[in-house]
C-alpha cells in the first residue's frame, strides 16, 4: 500500500510563504495525478492544485499567482510554493494521490497564516 508523507506547514505572517512537500512511500509508474487539498474549520475539502504526469497544472482560483505546484523528476513527490499568504489560506492541508483506482490521502499538515 502505498503512503504518502507530507511535510513544511507551520506558522507564518500575512505576506509570508510557505514550501510543502509530500513523497509517496514507493515509486509510482505510469499515469498519476497528484495534488494538494486543503480544508478549514467548518468548511469542506477543497482542490487548491494538481499535477499531472504530464505536468499539466490545476489551481482553485483563489490561489492562482500565488502558490505554484510542481513535482519531482524521478520520484513520485510533489511540492506547493506558497507565496503572499493569507488569513484565509489558513487549513489543514491535504496530499492526494491518485493512480490507476487508487486514491490516496496523506495525514494533513497545518498551515497557519497569522500576526
Amino acid at each position: 500500500q502505498v503512503r504518502l508523507v507530507e511535510s513544511g506547514g507551520g506558522l507564518v505572517q500575512p505576506g509570508g510563504s510557505l514550501r510543502l512537500s509530500c513523497a509517496a512511500s514507493e515509486r509510482v509508474f505510469g499515469l498519476y495525478i497528484m495534488g494538494w487539498h486543503r480544508q478549514a474549520p467548518g468548511k469542506q475539502r477543497e482542490l487548491v492544485a494538481n499535477i499531472s504526469t504530464g505536468s499539466l497544472t490545476n489551481y482553485a482560483d483563489s490561489v492562482k499567482g500565488r502558490f505554484t505546484i510542481s513535482r519531482h523528476n524521478t520520484k513520485t513527490a510533489v511540492y506547493l510554493q506558497m507565496n503572499s499568504l493569507k488569513p484565509e489560506d489558513t487549513a489543514v492541508y491535504y496530499c492526494n494521490l491518485k493512480f490507476n483506482q487508487n486514491d490516496i490521502w496523506g495525514q494533513g499538515t497545518q498551515v497557519t497564516v497569522s500576526s
